[in-house]
């Protein structure tokens, strides 16, 4: 059984006992979070008013940041060129239950 999920602008596709890192939460680490469903399935896939009740709740394991990502800008003949490091910042966490 598995579910899709949206946060922070982007869909997940979660089963139980699932680790995932999603789009900072403001949430402290330990504490639980449930998310809005847009599929489930069970064997067969349901969609929109089938799953308008369906949760999936998740605890939140850690708070972070990723690795480094470098920009680097260039344009030739010109002398220009920028370089610039950019870490964006997650939150991790552990897929507990998908309830209808």
């Amino acid at each position: 059984m598995y579910a899709i999920i949206v946060t922070g602008g982007k869909q997940y596709k979660v089963s139980e006992g699932d680790q995932i890192k999603v789009e900072k939460l403001d949430v402290e680490s330990g504490k639980e979070v449930t998310f809005d469903v847009i599929a489930v399935n069970d064997g067969t896939l349901k969609v929109a008013g089938d799953v308008s009740a369906a949760k999936v709740s998740a605890t939140v394991v850690e708070q972070g940041r990723d690795k480094k990502v470098i920009v680097y800008k260039y344009k030739r003949k010109t002398g220009y060129h920028k370089k610039n490091g950019h870490r964006q910042p997650f939150t991790l966490v552990k897929i507990n239950k998908i309830s209808l």
